[in-house]
């Protein structure tokens, strides 16, 4: 049982998409749609216990918004809403407003050096994960990953374990020899359900989640200048995540 790969979520664990992201993405797309749907800071919190974008506005209609009636065409209409707001994102993205989260791009650059492999798995979609790494990593840094398992490339989202499964299947590697990076309780309930260990890295949204199974939960990966805090796991000896740390936290 080796340390062969690294399989990372995207929102809220490479960058901080959702908050400054995706949300006034959504509501751009709702503005130009002409609709009278808004979430703010507080909603958008809520309504990521609900794994991917087009299952979340389904949510906000049945559960907040009971005087809107559906249209006839309601589930083509959330499609092209989502499409926008994909457009949105990637413009917002391209024009460099999403940074990397700290220490990612440090362990990514290492990690590669070590000869580690690397994989996305995310519910976001693909355009969205392309766009924020060539934007907040550097042209070609998409290429950085043996696979890019996102969006709706299985049926069942997190919590589901379905999209791992399917990067582990893709890459031909055993999950005893990953480790997975999360930052949400869905997020771990889904590499837990595919044996992978994880290091969970929490946010303003994830900071009450249940991160029980994980193998680490810390503030971020830190930089040598903004150390992390270990909110619970094994002491790191240092400020900041590197690949002798994961070889460590993987083989305990």
């Amino acid at each position: 049982m080796t340390l062969q790969a690294l399989l990372f979520d995207v929102d809220g664990t490479l960058a901080d998409t959702e908050r400054d992201g995706h949300r006034p993405a959504f509501n751009q797309a709702f503005k130009d749609a002409g609709l009278d749907w808004h979430w703010d800071v507080a909603l958008y919190g809520k309504l990521l216990a609900v794994t991917g974008g087009k299952e979340r506005m389904k949510h906000y209609i049945d559960h907040y918004r009971p005087d809107y009636r559906k249209p006839d065409n309601f589930d083509t209409m959330v499609v092209e809403l989502h499409q926008a707001k994909t457009r949105h994102y990637a413009a917002l993205a391209a024009r460099g407003g999403i940074p990397m989260r700290p220490g990612v791009e440090r362990l990514l650059i290492e990690a590669r050096g070590a000869g580690l492999r690397l994989a996305i798995a995310t519910t976001t979609t693909p355009e969205n994960v392309t766009v924020l790494l060539e934007h907040s990593l550097g042209a070609g840094t998409a290429d950085w990953f043996e696979v890019i398992a996102a969006g709706d490339i299985v049926p069942a989202k997190k919590p589901a374990p379905d999209i791992y499964h399917y990067a582990l299947r893709k890459m031909g590697v055993d999950a005893a020899d990953c480790l997975a990076f999360e930052d949400s309780e869905n997020g771990l309930r889904a590499s837990l359900g595919a044996s992978l260990k994880t290091l969970v890295t929490v946010n303003d949204y994830t900071l009450e989640h249940d991160f029980s199974g994980a193998a680490v939960v810390l503030s971020d990966l830190g930089e040598p200048g903004t150390p992390t805090r270990v909110l619970t796991g094994p002491d790191l000896g240092q400020p900041f995540v590197d690949v002798a740390y994961l070889r460590a936290l993987h083989a305990n």
